[in-house]
């Protein structure tokens, strides 16, 4: 096995769920040239992942420039991301071996058509997305159950978010919660007023509490929490600070959300709330970790927009403290 193509473009969190993928490939062919493509916005992460060759940005405006980047009829092309636009780009890559989900585990059914190979069904609401991921390389003898994340934040990264953390009033030894209040489904964020009235609940008080956000609208909710707590709003960071601070946490509270998955992979304990996506699906893997779901008659749903978000308003700011609390004490 000498070329390997990963096709994972996006989101950011699913980026983080294919990383064991690509370990357990480096693992296995050592010598092999493996590359990935991403969309612009998840270069961010690949940079910080030793082993990978080369990562082949995929401009969506200018698919043809891409393809020159990626073809080869010599490699083995994975497409993690199973939708017809990832299927038709393993396809017009040119390689003779094009691995994806079967139809069944596809969320565009379609892109089934672009494949030659594809291993056995999986239940979609049983399993991590992580080992459905790992089962796309059994087509190539690989038999993996260990989810390896290769990440390595720079230390000028992690010095430069520790400068911004002490102007802030972090100081150096001082534990760190984050709460990350946004995300980019409107059905993944939980409320203002619960957020208060959790961490106002949950008395932690010798740890440094931070509000992280990630677009302007998080950002107003990030502030209107913090106006009824003692908590401070993040500034802006970057994908590798947001990383390097997770890394720094001793605590992340957070939906279903980049921030979550990156808490997962890097071993930082973790609150996690969940509505309309399925936590054994997408949440946490440890058993440590502590998980708010409340199943209803709708969920897990994976709609973007609802009218009522039942399944959040089910999770309660009590809970949510006393969770917080039992995992800041089990790991302080």
């Amino acid at each position: 096995m000498d070329r390997i193509l990963i096709i994972r473009l996006s989101s950011l969190g699913d980026i983080i769920h294919t990383l064991p993928s690509f370990a357990s490939l480096r693992k296995n062919f050592p010598r092999a040239v493996i590359r990935w493509a991403v969309e612009e916005k998840g270069k961010e992460i690949l940079d910080l992942v030793p082993g990978l060759d080369e990562v082949v940005i995929i401009d969506k405006r200018n698919w043809r420039q891409s393809l020159t980047k990626i073809r080869g009829r010599d490699q083995v092309a994975l497409d993690f991301q199973g939708l017809v636009k990832s299927g038709l780009l393993a396809y017009l890559s040119r390689a003779r071996r094009r691995i994806g989900f079967p139809k069944r585990n596809l969320k565009e059914p379609w892109a089934s058509l672009f494949y030659t190979e594809r291993p056995d069904p999986v239940a979609e609401e049983e399993g991590h997305v992580i080992s459905k991921n790992l089962r796309i390389l059994e087509r190539l003898g690989i038999k993996e159950t260990n989810y390896d994340f290769p990440i390595r934040v720079p230390d000028e990264i992690s010095r430069s978010l520790q400068t911004k953390l002490g102007g802030m009033g972090c100081g150096e030894k001082q534990r760190l919660v984050v709460f990350n209040v946004g995300a980019g489904w409107e059905t993944k964020r939980w409320f203002p007023d619960e957020w208060a009235e959790t961490i106002n609940r949950a008395e932690i008080a010798d740890a440094f509490s931070l509000l992280l956000w990630g677009n302007e609208d998080e950002k107003r909710l990030a502030e209107e929490v913090a106006s009824k707590t003692d908590a401070a709003v993040a500034p802006f960071f970057s994908i590798m600070e947001v990383i390097a601070l997770i890394r720094s946490a001793s605590l992340l509270v957070s939906g279903d959300t980049f921030a979550l998955q990156v808490a997962c992979a890097l071993d930082v304990p973790v609150v996690a709330f969940f509505g309309p996506t399925n936590p054994l699906r997408n949440g946490p893997f440890r058993s440590r970790d502590k998980v708010l779901f409340h199943k209803q008659d709708c969920n897990p749903c994976y709609k973007k927009t609802c009218p009522t978000l039942e399944c959040l308003r089910a999770i309660t700011p009590n809970e949510a403290a006393a969770a917080i609390k039992e995992q800041w004490s089990s790991h302080g």
